[in-house]
């Protein structure tokens, strides 16, 4: 199961990935098995020599109600020192965030994918949407 965040391809232009281990609890596991999670609205901040997800949603494990579950709470990412860095001086440097594009099973393991990535301004917007009705007008003319 492969779970996308879809605004992340239209809000920003995508330079560099990463992927990236999540520390989630054992019902989280089976819930994004299932699917059930959102990415839309979060976004990765490093503090320290640490990189954190924020903001995302994973749903409850039906089966086992959880009282006093938060499913939109902080998460820790798993990553090498390296690519800590590398993520730190990129975004301190440049006028660049750190999106998460996907979540999804690698080897029995939930793995997140995670872009460098610039803002888009709103004209580039609505290219991005001109573009697309294009392709679509196209693609139905032809079938």
């Amino acid at each position: 199961m492969k779970i996308t965040n879809r605004k992340a391809f239209f809000d920003y232009q995508l330079q560099d990935r990463f992927e990236a281990g999540i520390n989630l609890f054992g019902h989280e596991v089976k819930s994004v098995r299932l699917g059930k999670a959102d990415l839309n609205g979060s976004f990765v901040r490093v503090i320290g020599s640490e990189a954190y997800l924020v903001n995302a949603k994973i749903f409850a494990y039906q089966p086992g109600q959880i009282e006093g579950y938060d499913d939109r709470r902080t998460r820790k990412l798993l990553l090498h020192k390296k690519e800590i860095i590398a993520l730190k001086t990129k975004t301190d440097g440049a006028n660049l965030s750190v999106v998460p594009v996907s979540l999804y099973l690698k080897h029995g393991f939930v793995k997140l994918e995670l872009a460098l990535g610039k803002g888009k301004k709103k004209y580039e917007k609505r290219e991005s949407i001109k573009k697309r009705d294009i392709k679509r007008r196209l693609d139905q003319e032809l079938s």
